[in-house]
């Protein structure tokens, strides 16, 4: 049973980077919902790493379309960065219980809050900076 369901009627934004990029999220979350431990603790770096540039990209949009609320979309990044760099440095010694813990009963339903309040907005604005700036 997937941790992250419904993607399509749920978490669809509107602009296709973060669609692709929420989705990739999404996948990967699900994967590791059953995965053993050594897959886990593979899939847990790839989660690391993706949410590294799955943020880093957002504070690109934000920046380009000048996003007024970019300093607290921005710090709710950074506060997720820091428990996910925390977890894998913690599973990198072998302790794979609380990254699990926080995948399989945190990461779902912040995600869910996340998309559709703070990534909803955004997606919003950058459609509305779009808009603004196409031709015609």
């Amino acid at each position: 049973m997937p941790l992250i369901d419904d993607f399509e009627a749920r978490f669809l934004l509107g602009v296709p980077a973060m669609d692709r990029t929420h989705r990739e999220f999404v996948d990967l979350v699900n994967l590791m919902a059953e995965a053993g431990n050594a897959t886990f603790a593979y899939l847990f770096a790839d989660l690391v790493n993706h949410t590294h540039a799955h943020f880093a990209n957002e504070d690109v949009l934000m920046r380009q379309t000048g996003f007024p609320a970019s300093a607290e979309h921005r710090a709710e990044h950074a506060r997720v960065l820091g428990e996910l760099d925390a977890l894998r440095q913690r599973l990198a010694g072998g302790r794979i219980v609380l990254a699990r813990a926080y995948v399989l009963e945190q990461l779902p339903a912040w995600f869910a809050q996340h998309a559709v309040t703070m990534d909803s907005a955004l997606a919003a604005h950058v459609k509305a900076a779009v808009k603004v700036k196409a031709p015609g």
